[in-house]
Parts: C-alpha cells; structure tokens; sequence
C-alpha cells in the first residue's frame, strides 16, 4: 500500500459480504446490492475474455453504485410501486441520478478503499448523456445538454470500460419483458454502437475488437440466464387438484 500496489489478497478482502460497505449496499438499497452483483459477474467474465484484470472488474463492480445509498429509492431497482421522479421536474431528476457517482466516490474515500476502486466509481458513466430525463426536458423547453451529462472522466482503464458497458447492459435487460437470445444480443449491440458514437472509450486501452467482445461475453453469460422458458401445455381444473 506504501507504494500505491494493489496485493490481489486485498481485494479479496473487499468481497467479503460482511464488509460495511457491502453490508450497507444490502441493507440500504437490496435492488442496486442485486444489480451491482450481476455487473460483477457480467464484468470478470468479460475481462478475461480479453486479457484485462477480472479479480479488479469484480470488486469494482462490486462498490461501483455504492452512492446510490444516499438516496436509494429514486433509483428503480430499489422502487416498489412508487416512483418520486414523478414529483419532480427532469432536470431535478437528473441532478439526482447523476449525483450518485460523486456520492460512491465520496463514500469510498472516506472508507481509505484503494484509488482504483474509487477510479472505477468515477468514471464507470464517463461523460454519458442521461437520455430518457434530457428528452423529457427538451418537450418542455431549451435546455443545456452538459445539465444532463455525467462529469466523467471518461473511463481510463480497461476494467473501468468493461463496467461502463456491462453496467448498461444488465440494466436493459432487466427491463426488457421477455428477454431472448436474439432479443439480447441486438440490445447490446445498440448499446455498444451507442456508447462508441458517444466516444466513450477514447481515453481507454480498448480496441473495438476489444469492445465488441465484451458485449459477445455479456450475451453469452445473460443467455444462459434469461433463457427462453418452455410453455407448458395448460392443465385442466381436475388434474390441478
């Protein structure tokens, strides 16, 4: 730690679930607790696939929406029902959300968590654009589109990268309705052409071959999860019984 080297036993440390950190994830938003553990699992998996450091993209992955805890329920994997954006104007809305990576960085400083894990809090969005809450506030007026971009910095490391596009990726899947093979795979390559459009990995060792790889590694792993279910024929009211 003197010399800034980061020992694979420490971050084997960090994912121990009774860390605080982890343990006030759970407890204070189970949603983003769930959701950070399927990026983790998303995130090794592609990082081996291309020769990046799996062990570091899932302990970042881990910790990488921690400052979703200062205000959980006006992130939707932590909502039941009741959603508070509807109460507020989009650009409140969007000061909210984008506050959550200054949030986890602030957090994991004061935790003394090591600066790559910090790094990877803050810039697993890079300078993305906050779409759905920029076009609600375009319907009702001129707006500034830098209101509604993350301040980045754009990903640096190739774990950071990987997070960035596995991160958008369970996202929409969970919230397709029936996801597919098929359905996936053409999820993820729009997310991915609309992340290299956005320039998003310009100051990051990541080839395109790299990038297009990972989201091939983010559709096998989702595959297997979300496969198609069979449809059982319908049984009738007597053999229920």
């Amino acid at each position: 730690m003197t010399f800034g080297i980061l020992a694979p036993t420490r971050l084997l440390e960090l994912l121990n679930p009774t860390h605080p950190l982890l343990k006030k994830l759970l407890v204070e938003a189970p949603g983003t607790y769930h959701h950070s553990m399927m990026v983790a699992n998303l995130a090794e998996t592609a990082c081996e696939a291309i020769g990046a450091d799996g062990l570091l993209a899932r302990v970042g992955a881990y910790y990488h929406d921690l400052g979703k805890t200062r205000r959980p329920l006006y992130f939707i994997e932590n909502q039941h029902g009741l959603n508070p954006h509807d109460r507020l104007k989009p650009e409140e809305s969007a000061r909210v959300i984008l506050a959550h990576t200054d949030d986890g960085v602030e957090l994991l400083e004061e935790a003394k968590l090591p600066s790559v894990i910090v790094d990877i809090c803050r810039e697993h969005h890079g300078t993305s654009l906050l779409r759905y809450f920029y076009v609600k506030a375009t319907e009702q007026g001129e707006v500034d589109e830098a209101d509604f971009r993350y301040t980045g910095p754009k990903p640096q490391s190739r774990e950071a990268a990987v997070i960035m596009i596995v991160d958008s990726i369970e996202a929409a899947v969970r919230s397709m309705k029936a996801p597919t093979e098929t359905g996936i795979q053409e999820l993820v390559k729009k997310i991915i052409r609309e992340k290299l459009l956005d320039d998003q990995f310009s100051e990051c060792d990541m080839t395109t071959r790299d990038i297009y790889r990972v989201g091939e590694s983010a559709c096998h792993t989702l595959s297997g999860l979300f496969h198609e279910r069979i449809e059982y024929p319908e049984l009738k009211k007597e053999e229920l019984t």
